[in-house]
């Protein structure tokens, strides 16, 4: 078997010809800057896509959360109940802020936020002020469970959708069930300006306030007047331009998504291995296809900070191996995020699991693997990848 002199990518932007218009367009007219059409446009489009009735545009999802853990007040010694299984971008704003994250263990039914979890960590921090929930690789979190108790326990809930544009939980788009929501338009993602990402919310006041914020907080005056600090976070014309010329083909994506996803289900269904699932109530957007080695399928495999090593045995694998011969071939595979509480700088700050002493994150990031998922990847690149994860098998 040859390697691929092109390398296969795990996920990259699929463009279209609007993008170049709309950048052109905003070259032309000299709208540059951060107003403009495209702006405009994009935060429309996602109020209708989303069903929230207000939409801030900003330079990414980051941004966008850091916006929303302000809006929410949390501030120095506050605790802010977040998703354990994440990029570290979700948790990040909250640091920022001065507040205290404590992170919430995962369920395998989704790979989300346990909501049994998150009630037990009520139980310990009653005072927390909000919840940070991530729909992790395009996988709805149980997002009705996860909204009541934050509403029994009078927390804000943020929802972090930076990667489940389009996915819909009990028939609503995922990016509306919290008092705050965000997407991101980060270069790998479903939908992407290169960077980009949204704050979204139903409050009018808080929408105007988000945004007067995304622009260094200036007051409406002729002169530049502050009297709060703001933050250069609003999306640029351009890069608001390649993002509104791929939200229409948002659907087909998805659906190009899905049917890799289906296939490595198929083709994998024999082995000893699950696809990363999700709940009969929702739709993913499938923007990545992940596998899960059963455990009694996993060779001995030993991940430390910065290195990793494992002990082949016959008719068993581990994500490790795979990984490795997948490169061998210039694939590009991941491994699923690392635990952010196994993270050196989050070591200091309170983790929750449903069941003591037991870490859904932990097991779901030792067996687990992101394989390449990008909607434009070929038939053949696809069947090399599946032969090989079989392969690892022998």
């Amino acid at each position: 078997m040859e390697a691929f002199k092109n390398k296969v990518w795990l996920s990259t932007p699929t463009y279209h010809q609007e993008e170049f218009q709309y950048i052109a367009k905003a070259i032309e007219t000299n709208w540059k800057s951060t107003v403009g059409e495209n702006i405009d446009e994009i935060e429309r489009r996602l109020c209708e896509i989303t069903g929230c009735r207000y939409a801030v545009a900003v330079i990414n999802g980051t941004s966008a959360l850091h916006l929303a853990v302000i809006e929410a007040g949390i501030g120095k010694g506050d605790y802010v109940l977040c998703s354990d299984m994440t990029f570290c971008a979700t948790v990040n704003p909250v640091i920022y802020e001065g507040g205290i994250p404590v992170f919430i263990d995962s369920e395998y039914e989704t790979w989300n936020m346990d909501p049994k979890g998150l009630e037990k960590a009520f139980e310990r921090y009653p005072q927390a002020k909000a919840v940070i929930c991530a729909n992790l690789y395009g996988t709805p979190a149980k997002l009705d469970e996860i909204r009541a108790i934050c509403d029994r326990h009078g927390a804000v809930l943020i929802e972090d959708a930076a990667e489940s544009l389009g996915a819909t939980y009990m028939g609503r788009q995922t990016g509306s069930f919290g008092m705050y929501n965000i997407v991101s338009f980060n270069g790998n993602k479903i939908i992407t300006g290169s960077t980009g990402g949204c704050f979204l919310t139903d409050d009018e006041a808080t929408a105007r306030h988000a945004r007067k914020l995304s622009t260094q907080a200036k007051e409406p005056t002729p002169w530049y007047q502050h009297e709060e600090i703001g933050y250069n976070y609003r999306i640029s014309n351009i890069i608001a331009g390649i993002v509104r010329g791929q939200l229409p083909y948002l659907d087909e994506h998805i659906r190009q998504k899905k049917a890799v996803y289906t296939r490595y289900k198929e083709a994998l269904a024999e082995l000893p291995l699950t696809m990363n699932p999700h709940s009969s109530t929702s739709q993913p957007n499938y923007w990545m296809s992940c596998i899960l080695i059963d455990k009694a399928a996993m060779c001995p495999q030993n991940r430390k900070d910065k290195t990793v090593s494992y002990h082949k045995e016959t008719g068993k694998t581990c994500p490790t191996e795979i990984f490795e011969r997948l490169g061998q071939m210039n694939i590009e595979s991941r491994p699923i995020w690392k635990p952010l509480h196994m993270q050196p700088v989050y070591a200091d700050y309170p983790v929750v699991t449903a069941e003591d002493g037991v870490s859904v994150c932990e097991d779901i990031f030792e067996r687990g693997l992101c394989l390449p998922s990008d909607n434009k990847m070929d038939a053949a690149a696809q069947d090399t990848v599946i032969e090989i994860v079989k392969d690892c098998f022998d």
